[in-house]
């Protein structure tokens, strides 16, 4: 399985079989360049711009926006939970959905725009993924402080940080990765990749943290 981050949430995830997956694709307006990408199945965690973009996608057989199990091609399964946009139970920003992937013995987990920590029964159904894609920036998110408490809630293998600060969204009020990273020993943390590798046979071999090129 090869992953590569898009940029914000949206990240590219490509099976051993050739199934190409979209998490929340993002339009022009997040400040990031914009490429028609391929996809066979896309995740839409909601319906806010930076994570619904689908007409930015070409070739999409299957739409994953509502709660609910989902089969895909190759005996791929999707597990949508509904979580929340904020600490105060959606009143602000409403609801997102979060993302169990399951495809050819790994479990990839996208928390789409998390607001606030998991309930007890979402960290059941998530826990111990493969891949764990979160938010880290705050504001609109979990903050870094929270992420790394959700991180030790779930305890995947490698967590790929998302939806932070970079040169394409300056002027958001959203922090970069540094207060996410704190206490995490450099040598556990591979920069600046241009994507990640993984089969269910070299988990071992994996970093704990993956930051993409911007």
């Amino acid at each position: 399985m090869l992953i590569r981050h898009i940029g914000h949430a949206e990240f590219l995830i490509i099976t051993e079989s050739g199934e190409r997956i979209v998490t929340d694709p993002y339009d022009a307006s997040c400040g990031y360049p914009v490429t028609k990408i391929q996809a066979d199945t896309v995740l839409v965690s909601h319906g806010h711009h930076d994570h619904n973009a689908v007409e930015n996608l070409e070739g999409i057989r299957t739409v994953v926006e509502q709660a609910g199990c989902y089969t895909l091609n190759s005996g791929i399964r999707v597990t949508a939970i509904q979580g929340y946009h904020d600490d105060v139970q959606g009143k602000k920003r409403g609801e997102t959905l979060l993302f169990l992937l399951e495809a050819e013995g790994l479990r990839i987990v996208h928390l789409g725009d998390l607001g606030c920590a998991l309930t007890a029964e979402q960290a059941e159904i998530l826990k111990k993924p493969d891949i764990l894609m979160i938010p880290v920036g705050g504001f609109f998110t979990i903050d870094g402080k929270t992420a790394r408490e959700t991180v030790k809630q779930l305890e995947p293998l490698v967590t790929l940080p998302m939806h932070y600060k970079t040169r394409y969204n300056a002027e958001w009020p959203i922090s970069g990765p540094e207060v996410f990273l704190e206490g995490i020993p450099e040598k556990d943390i591979r920069r600046d990749i241009e994507a990640l590798r993984i089969t269910e046979g070299d988990r071992t071999c994996q970093p704990r943290v993956a930051l993409f090129k911007a």
